[in-house]
């Protein structure tokens, strides 16, 4: 005779992925209502999701995390944390980091008539996405940190 093995008990009462419940007091009537919220974290890249909602006397917190997707030189598809709209970035190659190391190796090698060329190619640039819809900058695609 086999013995099966117990029953899975689940994951732990503070996993992070699991809905908190807490009850709150028995004080007075609460109706149904919920509330909605997003919350931006610098610590998470994209958007966190809170959602509340109270049904007779427990309080049931849900919290999921949105990634974004990962912005490089052409535009993409982006959550604004600005302006809270779903948008495709607008694109802006600006001079970053590698340019200017380009810039520096093409004087110390004696071509310094040459030195503005990696101003004037895209590839060497960084790229900032900014939101068709405010203008801010959502994201600084850089070739070199």
């Amino acid at each position: 005779m086999s013995e099966s093995a117990p029953p899975y008990p689940g994951p732990p009462m503070n996993y992070p992925g699991q809905p908190t419940i807490m009850c709150p007091p028995a004080q007075g009537t609460l109706r149904n209502f919920r509330v909605d919220r997003r919350v931006s974290t610098p610590e998470v890249l994209g958007m966190v999701d809170l959602k509340c909602t109270v049904h007779a006397l427990c309080l049931t917190v849900i919290a999921s995390t949105v990634m974004a997707p990962a912005l490089r030189d052409v535009p993409g598809q982006a959550l604004c944390p600005h302006c809270r709209q779903t948008v495709v970035t607008h694109t802006e190659h600006v001079p970053g980091l590698m340019a200017w190391l380009i810039c520096g190796g093409l004087c110390l090698f004696g071509f310094c008539i040459c030195s503005c060329i990696p101003f004037c190619v895209d590839s060497c640039k960084d790229v900032e996405h900014r939101c068709p819809n405010c203008q801010k900058v959502i994201y600084i695609y850089k070739r070199m940190n």
